[in-house]
């Protein structure tokens, strides 16, 4: 059978799926408008010529459309894998020391008053879940704290259930992303946090937001910060992708920073598999900043038991690998071209739609940073996309920026021009 054949075959596959696919969400009733909104972790990639998948899987995906791993990142596994000296070892249940170490300084900045007085806790693994189960027993260790937790909106859809799972139940939103501004409405997101009872926690992304790219500024973060004294607000910070933002490790952490030097308590969770490429590694880590350094050790047993009856055992490979990239910041180069090209994916879009004459303003693609982007197309919009020119968006009209790359470029801008001039 030709190659021509297997392609055509291949196609006809992808289109008898996605259509079973559509089929499906038809009966149970998540196309229509009264239903929930469809999973946003449940997603994929490009499957087949003209069958383009944007929706917003938290991966980088090079110009090939692949799961991209740094280069650096496979010659520091051959090199642990060669060394005789290397000696595989259970690490302690809160992860390998080096890893928290570097980890905590790139969060913090090696010179951070937290890291001196000693007043941070370090922890390897499932970092969100750990951050969770730590919160139900932190304001008081004889209480059960049951919430509430406020969440962005739109969020990843994963982070409810994270919550629920260590029994916080009562999980509330703020208001975030503005359809009509295309961009971060500060003044409801600050109304909404000013309803909120006090001690609750509040869920913030500190750089990439997920899953609209869209960032608050440090004039934004040092305002929200106040607020969030003043009502006595508790700051979940999540930095999912550092430096993949940016393209700079200290600019990705400036809202966590900020928040240290105010002298504030917090949780920060981050994550280094999509910058580096290690998928599937779970490398993860976990930041918990006190006020004083006296309650570090009944904190720090309580997460050691919270570990060991979760996981037993953190990973890591990943943490060894992540160690050794930290240890020099010019190991970072591949990082930075990896937000260079978002950032010039992002510019042609905006260039290209303009060029079209499509209707409205699309400066917002390029105030946007990290691998996701909210393009501020409506339900109607997207669902016109996926139907008629099979480009598969979340509903919310979001998409990974690196699923764009020079195949499919035309394609999509051509697509959205139409969703925006073709009556639906």
């Amino acid at each position: 059978m030709t190659n021509s054949n297997h392609e055509h075959l291949n196609f006809l596959s992808c289109f008898k799926f996605l259509r079973n696919v559509e089929i499906l969400l038809n009966i149970i009733g998540l196309h229509t408008p009264q239903s929930s909104p469809v999973s946003v972790s449940s997603l994929c990639t490009t499957v087949a010529p003209k069958c383009f998948c944007l929706r917003p899987p938290a991966k980088y995906y090079s110009e090939e459309g692949k799961t991209f791993e740094l280069r650096l990142v496979g010659k520091i596994k051959q090199q642990l894998s060669a060394d005789p000296t290397f000696c595989p070892e259970y690490p302690s249940s809160l992860g390998l020391t080096e890893f928290t170490r570097r980890a905590t300084e790139v969060a913090l900045g090696k010179s951070s008053p937290a890291i001196v007085e000693n007043r941070v806790i370090s922890a390897v693994h499932i970092h969100l879940r750990l951050g969770a189960e730590l919160l139900t027993h932190w304001y008081n260790v004889r209480a059960v704290w049951c919430g509430p937790v406020y969440l962005s909106s739109p969020c990843d859809d994963s982070l409810a259930g994270i919550f629920q799972a260590a029994g916080i139940e009562d999980i509330r939103e703020y208001y975030y992303w503005d359809d009509k501004q295309r961009g971060v409405c500060l003044e409801k997101l600050l109304e909404d946090l000013e309803r909120a009872p006090e001690q609750s926690v509040v869920v913030l992304s500190a750089s990439a937001h997920y899953p609209t790219g869209a960032d608050l500024t440090q004039k934004q973060w040092t305002v929200i910060t106040q607020l969030i004294m003043r009502r006595r607000l508790f700051p979940f910070l999540l930095l999912p992708a550092q430096a993949l933002c940016y393209g700079d490790l200290n600019r990705d952490a400036w809202p966590i920073q900020h928040f240290v030097s105010q002298g504030m308590e917090l949780l920060c969770a981050q994550s280094f598999s999509h910058c580096f490429g290690l998928y599937g590694e779970a490398v993860g880590h976990l930041l918990c900043i006190l006020k004083q350094n006296s309650p570090l050790l009944s904190v720090q047993s309580q997460a050691d038991r919270i570990v060991k009856s979760l996981w037993a055992q953190p990973s890591v490979g990943g943490a060894h690998v992540v160690a050794a990239v930290l240890s020099n910041p010019a190991h970072l180069g591949e990082v930075k071209r990896m937000v260079e090209r978002c950032m010039l994916i992002r510019d042609i879009l905006r260039e290209k739609l303009r060029l079209l004459g499509t209707p409205g303003c699309w400066d917002h693609l390029t105030q946007q940073g990290g691998l996701f982007c909210c393009t501020g197309l409506n339900d109607q919009q997207v669902e016109f996309l996926s139907r008629s020119r099979h480009v598969y968006l979340l509903p919310s009209g979001c998409l990974n920026v690196s699923a764009i790359n020079g195949h499919n470029l035309e394609y999509v801008t051509d697509s959205i021009h139409l969703a925006l001039t073709t009556s639906l």
